[in-house]
């Protein structure tokens, strides 16, 4: 899986456009819309927030206005947009962690992703790059795996939080790899970014689009993806299946999500076609 370009993001537009209509009282939108992205600033899905925001304005002149609502692995910006109005004039950037990982971890949730909110638009579905500090000593999967057996949790493995997609992936590989590395949550993808940089922490599962221009920079080591095949914008990056793990595969997909709205507001038939 390639990771989202224009023609990707064009398309989630175009799907929310469509899956807006006039409503009974007026012509939508009537005042700004709230874009929610249920992580700090900086991470994947703040982008997309914004990059969604910013194309809606420039194409059809909408005053989005993105809010960071961080906490919980994305569930308290997503619990905070199931308690809006529901006049479509609230939106939040769900991604896998929130809507499909956090309803079967948590037993007690203050949301249904399937009753309390409606998808609009698919923005992007896009891989995962295990990264590791410049700091580190290796230099390939190989390598990691080797030290990580020679010296049980002596390397540490970031996440944006308990429950997402990173945090998955890295035991789905510890598994995989039959090693055992040092879970370090955090509060977003950002400040996980920030660590390792710096050195804090040894290796970490991003979204490419987090950490792909780092990579190019040469401020992070890229040790492979998990896609299926390899990307284009890391070409010389192996996949995590190609280095010796066959099938392994993660994949984190962003959607559009609105508070379940009057049907006069939103058309469930224009929705993800």
């Amino acid at each position: 899986m390639k990771p989202p370009r224009g023609p990707g993001v064009t398309l989630g537009l175009v799907l929310i456009m469509l899956a807006v209509t006039v409503a009974a009282q007026g012509v939508y939108p009537a005042k700004p819309i709230k874009l929610i992205a249920p992580f700090p600033p900086g991470g994947g899905t703040d982008i997309f927030a914004r990059l969604v925001a910013t194309k809606l304005n420039q194409t059809l002149g909408w005053t989005i206005v993105v809010e960071n609502k961080p906490g919980a692995g994305g569930s308290i910006g997503v619990e905070a947009a199931t308690k809006s109005a529901p006049d479509g004039y609230t939106l939040v950037m769900g991604q896998t962690s929130n809507l499909a990982i956090n309803p079967s971890l948590y037993s007690k949730l203050a949301y249904d992703p399937l009753k309390d909110l409606t998808p609009v638009a698919l923005v992007a579905a896009t891989p995962l790059v295990l990264v590791a500090s410049p700091k580190s000593t290796f230099k390939s999967l190989s390598e990691m795996v080797a030290a990580a057996k020679a010296k049980p949790d002596a390397i540490s493995i970031a996440s944006p939080a308990n429950g997402t997609v990173g945090h998955l992936t890295g035991e789905m590989f510890m598994r995989a790899a039959g090693i055992k590395l040092v879970h370090v949550p955090y509060k977003g993808a950002s400040p996980a970014l920030t660590d390792i940089l710096g050195g804090q922490v040894d290796v970490y599962f991003a979204t490419a689009q987090t950490v792909a221009e780092h990579v190019k920079a040469g401020t992070l080591r890229a040790l492979g993806t998990t896609s299926a095949k390899r990307l284009s914008v890391l070409p010389n990056v192996p996949t995590i299946a190609e280095s010796g793990y066959k099938d392994f595969e993660a994949i984190s997909w962003t959607v559009c999500w609105c508070r379940r709205a009057h049907p006069s507001r939103l058309s469930r038939g224009s929705i993800l076609r």
